[in-house]
């Protein structure tokens, strides 16, 4: 009886399996899934998760591939592997690797050396496959001009068309909550991507890159981590005062600046404070964070405000009395967001209660939209409301129980923490319960996890919010 092909990969794995470690092939060949077989040609098709998988596999793995697919398929055969880059959008890349000795040393010889710490090339191959994470929505058409943002914007526009210059390099951001930090560098990201399509550009916040590197070092693919992020061409990192006091991601990230900056790649970093502030933040780091161009974002006065209001108006075809957005422009405390929230529950308000918007209507969202005074959110109010909104108390949310109404309610007010105030995820673990920096870290990934898919998690949340914003 014939033997199927899928039951001769499973074969292939069996003998695979008696020459590796147990963590060698559950990380490295237990993901790899067969898909077909091609008599005619003698090729093996598998797919892989990812290029870091494909590129492991050839540097280190490749002989015992050769040997055992020779054995089970017998002489001749060849493999492709199937990079599955983007599953939700079914972005695939075929490579193909002969396991014939001069086919293999072929492919060894066009592979980079690790002197040069050249992209991998089957990165190179699927440039175009990976996601750069931008919001499409924020461009410069939409990032309007004004004094407090006027030298950043400028710069980033030439950035922007002359992507390969190293002038500006890297470029700092920096600025309070609210005046556009993130819509700038994702507006340069937007730019780029479109003027030159093959650029690999990413934009990553802090928090997401030192998830992923725990990640990373867990499921001992360090290397590929770094190789990754070493493809990039344009990186643009928000948040980083996240990483104040994460040490191995600082050293991490060192050597990933360094490459890139020393092969002309384009690096745009981002936070809430200069560098000379980032305490606890890598001397030899901050010493590179300055080298290029330091850039303040400062909160937009009432005339920039009045500014981006009537483009937003324009935008979205409404009709706001100028008195009304003169209101709107001098109470949201300076803040792009929340002036972009204003007008959203005008907008709402006045097609569910079929009205004017009017300056009546004005203040009565005002009331619920913005915070109008300038007392900081303390882990005590973020605890308080949080233990209130899920009925537990602050000693439920900083006890070692694991009780599923405590583990949420804390992992909730580690998040809102991590969102509404500027203190790093180490200094809020010890706040919380005496957790350290990876039990935040991991909080947050749980519940912007849970926000996507729980509707009703997701009311909780807003609702929580709400309590902040009135809060006198």
């Amino acid at each position: 009886m014939k033997v199927k092909p899928a039951e001769l990969w499973q074969q292939c794995l069996l003998l695979i399996k008696e020459n590796v470690t147990g963590q060698q092939f559950n990380t490295w060949f237990k993901p790899i899934v067969f898909e077909s077989y091609d008599e005619k040609n003698k090729a093996v098709l598998v797919q892989v998760p990812s290029p870091f998988v494909y590129e492991y596999l050839e540097e280190n793995f490749i002989d015992l591939l050769c040997k055992v697919l020779t054995r089970i398929y017998g002489e001749g055969v060849k493999l492709s592997y199937r990079v599955v880059t983007d599953k939700t959008n079914n972005l695939t890349q075929v490579v193909e690797a002969d396991p014939a000795d001069d086919i293999r040393n072929q492919a060894k010889s066009k592979r980079p050396t690790s002197r040069g710490n050249q992209s991998p090339t089957v990165l190179d191959a699927v440039d175009n496959d990976i996601d750069p994470q931008l919001n499409i929505h924020q461009t410069f058409n939409n990032f309007i001009e004004g004094e407090s943002n006027k030298l950043p914007r400028s710069i980033g526009l030439y950035i922007s068309e002359h992507p390969n210059n190293t002038q500006f390099n890297p470029m700092f951001i920096y600025g309070p909550s609210g005046c556009g930090k993130t819509h700038l560098v994702n507006a340069i990201g937007v730019a780029i991507k479109k003027r030159y399509p093959q650029k690999r550009v990413l934009y990553i916040s802090a928090r997401l890159f030192q998830v992923q590197y725990t990640n990373s070092v867990l499921q001992n693919t360090t290397n590929d981590f770094i190789n990754f992020y070493q493809t990039i061409d344009v990186l643009i990192v928000d948040d980083i005062q996240e990483w104040m006091t994460a040490t191995k991601t600082q050293d991490t990230f060192f050597h990933i600046f360094n490459h890139l900056f020393k092969n002309n790649r384009r690096i745009i970093l981002v936070s809430d404070r200069p560098p000379v502030d980032l305490q606890g933040m890598n001397e030899r780091l901050l010493t590179r964070f300055s080298c290029g161009l330091i850039a303040p974002l400062e909160k937009p006065n009432v005339q920039l405000c009045v500014d981006i209001l009537h483009s937003k108006i324009k935008r979205d075809g409404l009709h706001i009395p100028d008195d009304v957005v003169q209101f709107i422009a001098e109470t949201a405390n300076g803040s792009v967001r929340d002036l972009e929230g204003v007008v959203n529950s005008l907008l709402a308000y006045s097609v569910v209660y079929n009205s004017n918007i009017d300056m009546r209507l004005a203040e009565r969202v005002i009331k619920r939209a913005v915070k109008v005074d300038d007392e900081p959110l303390t882990i005590d109010d973020i605890l308080d409301k949080v233990g209130k909104h899920f009925n537990v108390t602050t000693d439920n949310i900083n006890s070692r129980s694991r009780k599923r109404d405590y583990v949420v309610a804390r992992q909730v007010s580690m998040y809102l923490a991590q969102k509404y105030t500027k203190m790093p995820a180490s200094r809020i673990g010890k706040l919380v319960g005496g957790r350290d920096h990876s039990t935040v870290i991991h909080s947050c990934s749980q519940v912007e996890q849970r926000l996507k898919i729980d509707k009703a998690f997701s009311a909780d949340i807003t609702s929580i919010e709400t309590s902040f914003k009135l809060k006198q």
